[in-house]
């Protein structure tokens, strides 16, 4: 081996192997989230696979299901590394997500040294926090590109996050990380989870709407759509399909969806 020349052991597998619900510590099944179909028929969840998606309609529980992995696995409810720890919500806000991550039971191949649970959705109360904490110390934003991230628009904050914060290895649960970035950022950042994987053990598991996302290469992709987590092709994916159909003709849908319209008239 040449002098100076790293080696890193890539693990046999992503480094969260499997997640389970423990029932015995469900005491009442019609609360939320346990009250939601997919959470009642979700005894385990396997990762076989570095890169992992949800997908569903909205409110099937999917980002709920990250949520609770994310407080187990030692994350703040709304989003950060295991450092940071902040509240902008109502106390019962995230009670239930609560319940849920006390039931499960997380079996690790290896357990992170890093990690972060990105929500697209409670991102800015992230880039205020940071400016809070760069008050007192300005290395705050060493892990962020080395400036406020409310000194970019909302897409370059996004990308500045995924090549500067996420490292080279660890354990990142993305909640809709697509919401401000382009097509071609989408495109962007699935390389940089790519060359993480390759080199390293990190693992990701990703909520998201995207299409483009979700073509990731050899991914896991789970559908939350008919009220049970099951594995499913990309291709065979209601946002695939929709997206598919809509661009391969899109007056056909325009022409339903807004009959009135004389201009859409053939």
């Amino acid at each position: 081996m040449l002098k100076n020349q790293k080696h890193t052991t890539i693990l046999d597998g992503p480094l969260l192997d499997k997640v389970k619900i423990n029932s015995t510590l469900i005491s009442n099944c019609n609360d939320y989230p346990f009250s939601l179909p997919i959470i009642k028929q979700l005894p385990e969840i396997t990762f076989p696979t570095q890169v992992t998606f949800f997908v569903g309609e909205n409110g099937t529980g999917k980002s709920t299901i990250l949520e609770a992995i994310a407080l187990k696995a030692g994350f703040g409810p709304e989003g950060g590394s295991k450092n940071i720890s902040f509240k902008t919500s109502l106390e019962n806000t995230y009670e239930g997500t609560a319940l849920l991550a006390q039931a499960l039971i997380l079996s690790w191949r290896k357990k992170p040294h890093d990690g972060y649970f990105f929500r697209a959705e409670s991102f800015f109360n992230v880039a205020n926090y940071l400016d809070t904490m760069a008050q007192a110390d300005g290395r705050a934003y060493d892990s962020y590109g080395g400036k406020s991230l409310h000194k970019e628009s909302h897409g370059e904050s996004f990308l500045s996050f995924f090549k500067n914060r996420m490292g080279n290895s660890g354990f990142f649960i993305l909640d809709e990380p697509e919401a401000a970035l382009s097509p071609q950022r989408q495109l962007s950042l699935m390389v940089i989870i790519n060359d993480m994987c390759k080199n390293s053990d990190a693992q990701f598991i990703i909520a998201t709407h995207s299409t483009i996302l979700l073509a990731y290469p050899e991914a896991t992709i789970y559908s939350c759509d008919a009220e049970m987590l099951a594995a499913i092709q990309y291709t065979d994916t209601n946002h695939y399909q929709i997206t598919k159909q809509f661009l391969d003709n899109p007056k056909y849908y325009m022409h339903h969806l807004f009959k009135d319209c004389p201009s859409l008239e053939d």
